[in-house]
């Protein structure tokens, strides 16, 4: 990676994931599938808390950033504890204000991860990444190899090109969303909201940073979202 002038790589690295977990990122049907709650909860406390308060699509759109997550984490861990939504809100007012880290504990199980990727480059470089990181991966150079693998095979989330067969990659999100398949959307051309839009819960532009795209794997995988359901998604 290029660094920025007076800079190293490294530091240039950090400005760049700091930056990412500020971007609206996750739709709040897919936040709801991470952190265990209602998405009605989650619409409620930033109602009533005002603390967590996610980026609008241009459709309107809820969008959370990777920090809000973290921050909704902190609340429930929190509230297992013992405290009352509103005192986990107040802890967690306190702890941002006073700057200091705020992160809970998602629950990773071991999963298969469909890669829909048609560069074989790009897709070779994405299951490196995560194989290295303990799924199993899949590879699709189609969306109609894409949808036997998720025939045969029930991956339990998807990383979908948006330009995959022709740029049909829209209409194979919407594919995965409605069997229940979490998806990763990620494309060179900047399309975040056509991709929340169409039913993804989240969305990365190329080039991808291997540590992006293993965070937002882990965050809509680990929890405990294939144990109890996922929440109705909204906006």
């Amino acid at each position: 990676m290029t660094a920025f002038m007076g800079t190293t790589s490294g530091q240039a690295d950090r400005v760049s994931q700091v930056a990412d977990r500020g971007r609206g990122l996750y739709s709040i049907s897919a936040v709801g599938r991470m952190v265990g709650l209602p998405v009605a909860t989650i619409r409620t406390w930033e109602d009533r808390y005002e603390l967590v308060v996610p980026e609008r699509s241009a459709s309107g759109h809820r969008l959370y950033s990777r920090a809000q997550v973290e921050q909704l984490r902190f609340t429930m861990d929190r509230m297992a504890e013992g405290l009352t939504a509103a005192d986990a809100h107040r802890l967690l007012a306190e702890q941002i204000e006073r700057g200091l880290p705020v992160s809970g504990q998602p629950r990773m199980g071991r999963v298969l991860i469909l890669l829909a990727e048609p560069d074989p480059y790009a897709a070779e470089y994405q299951e490196y990444f995560l194989k290295t990181e303990g799924f199993d991966v899949e590879m699709a150079v189609t969306g109609e190899t894409a949808r036997k693998s998720l025939r045969e095979n029930s991956p339990s989330l998807a990383v979908i090109e948006l330009l995959i067969s022709g740029g049909t990659g829209l209409s194979l999100c919407r594919h995965f969303k409605d069997q229940g398949v979490p998806v990763v959307a990620v494309s060179v051309l900047e399309g975040r909201d056509q991709a929340i839009e169409a039913g993804a819960d989240a969305f990365l532009l190329k080039p991808l940073d291997p540590l992006r795209l293993v965070s937002a794997v882990r965050d809509l995988l680990g929890s405990s979202a294939f144990l109890h359901g996922a929440p109705e998604a909204s906006r």
